[in-house]
């Protein structure tokens, strides 16, 4: 028997091509009592309106156990069952689903048994490389690839441009540490190609950094992390957003 559940969004990683699914999109959310779901596989190009969604969105899916992934946390997510039922947009809703869940780090995490966690970064600063001709030809033939491979059935999908920066983040964690990390948050490469439309490329990149590493931190900087399946004690960044680390309710308390 299927199970049920109901998590508002936080992470909605970088398109990844699938052998099976053709490209698959690692999302996660936090359920209302406060449990991490990661939901695969979303072939998030293939949904239509009601099902697509974002961050803060709260959506609805039926799922079971996967067969090959032992996270815990971990969801095969039934596709033609996932719905977008509401949008969390009370910045107090979004502290008090989030606040009560941040650890130091990765390994605080990994040491009480969770493989997403959300923590609160000093000192972040975004770095970026811009990938070769031969590395963007390379990541198109993957996913073309795999488009070809896919069922008969599925859509067919436009050609995924990949972005031609790789972004990572330098920061301090909780526990002191000085971390870096690799940027697989779909939004950044998002704001990349949409900031691309107005302004030059240095631009570009310079309001990317101002954004997560001036202005986030001025309200209070969270990033996502997640560990992959197959390297388990490899994590990423899967999510930078800014959220005030004070709940609004508390300041009339």
């Amino acid at each position: 028997m299927n199970s049920k559940s109901r998590v508002t969004i936080l992470v909605k990683a970088s398109p990844q091509p699938s052998k099976k699914h053709s490209e698959t999109v690692c999302c996660a959310g936090i359920s209302a009592a406060g449990e991490w779901k990661r939901l695969f596989p979303i072939r998030f190009r293939h949904l239509g309106k009601d099902a697509g969604f974002g961050r803060w969105d709260v959506v609805e899916f039926e799922y079971k156990p996967p067969s090959n992934d032992r996270r815990h946390e971990s969801c095969h997510v039934y596709e033609d069952t996932l719905k977008t039922v509401d949008r969390t947009t009370s910045v107090t809703k979004k502290s008090n689903l989030v606040n009560p869940l941040v650890v130091s780090s990765e390994l605080h995490a990994a040491s009480q048994g969770s493989f997403l966690a959300v923590i609160r970064p000093t000192n972040p600063t975004l770095i970026w490389k811009k990938r070769s001709e031969v590395e963007l030809a390379k990541i198109r033939s993957a996913f073309a690839l795999q488009a070809r491979q896919a069922s008969m059935f599925d859509k067919e999908l436009d050609t995924l441009e990949p972005c031609p920066y790789a972004f990572k983040m330098r920061f301090t964690d909780g526990d002191g540490k000085k971390r870096e990390k690799t940027c697989a948050d779909w939004e950044t490469s998002a704001a990349y190609f949409n900031l691309r439309q107005k302004y030059d490329e240095d631009a570009v990149l310079k309001h990317l950094s101002k954004t997560y590493c001036e202005d986030y931190v001025q309200t209070g900087l969270v990033f996502a992390l997640g560990n992959i399946a197959a390297k388990p004690n490899t994590w990423q960044l899967l999510g930078m957003f800014p959220l005030p680390k004070t709940n609004q309710a508390d300041l009339f308390a």
